[in-house]
């Protein structure tokens, strides 16, 4: 029994040095033991799967759905530039796709791969397109961070540690690929992954530094979520900040970044 317990420790161990990356913006090391490509692919799926929903009503040819895409490819022709000039734009085989949704939730996200999602009623909080440039440059860099890539593998060494899998079988076959449905929920596309606080406010820093290299001032995100928590009713935070820091220490952080994003930033 003592032979088995340490051979699972080892396997655990070598699991997280095998698997160990460094985020593309903050620098962030995170545990990466499953394929991005792999996560894209699902993500595809997914969003292809709720587009394609009765329910879900895509806006397109409207003012607000031509700002959705406009931004969304500042954002994203801005990231990949950044990805380009480190030399690693090739770890991001992104098919970016921008789409507002009728919906009345105060939601938007990005999944894997650059699949956004615009909810029309986070709108009238983004108030101008530099608000809008701060909801989806947070959620683009959700991705570009690979938080998504993070939380699978975390699941995985989970389950490593109960069945005492070697890496190798894990990430390469239909087990790899049932832990990322697991936490997709392929087939109900809004079974999104929360992320934790610090997750979030990475999003906050990378999400501020793409937004300026895009042209979009940095210093209007704060102005936007001042109106986010202003637009809360009760004590009942809208289903975007559900997981989120709090106001107070979301824009104390903010404010604490924009100097760093400043030194991207070229008024369009």
């Amino acid at each position: 029994m003592k032979s088995f317990f340490k051979f699972s420790i080892i396997l655990l161990v070598s699991s997280a040095m095998y698997g160990c990356a460094t985020s593309a913006i903050t620098g962030r090391k995170y545990l990466k033991l499953v394929d991005s490509e792999a996560i894209n692919q699902q993500s595809t799926l997914a969003y292809k799967e709720f587009l394609n929903n009765k329910n879900t009503k895509v806006i397109t040819g409207t003012s607000q759905a031509t700002s959705v895409k406009r931004v969304g490819n500042d954002l994203a022709n801005a990231t990949m530039r950044y990805l380009q000039e480190r030399g690693i734009a090739d770890n991001f085989n992104f098919n970016w796709e921008f789409n507002l949704i009728q919906n009345n939730e105060v939601n938007a996200w990005c999944m894997p791969g650059g699949k956004v999602a615009i909810f029309t009623g986070i709108l009238p909080i983004t108030a101008n397109e530099a608000g809008l440039a701060t909801v989806m440059g947070h959620e683009i860099a959700h991705a570009i961070e690979e938080h998504s890539v993070a939380q699978a593998s975390n699941q995985m060494a989970l389950q490593l540690g109960a069945q005492v899998l070697g890496v190798t079988s894990a990430t390469t076959n239909n087990k790899g690929v049932a832990v990322i449905n697991q936490l997709y929920g392929i087939g109900a596309p809004m079974g999104l992954l929360k992320f934790s606080r610090n997750d979030e406010l990475a999003a906050d820093r990378a999400g501020l530094i793409i937004m300026a290299m895009a042209g979009y001032d940095p210093r209007e995100s704060v102005k936007f979520w001042e109106r986010m928590a202003a637009s809360k009713s009760g004590n009942q935070p809208a289903e975007f900040m559900s997981t989120h820091p709090s106001d107070a220490r979301r824009i104390a952080q903010l404010e604490a970044y924009i100097p760093e994003a400043m030194k991207y930033y070229k008024k369009k």
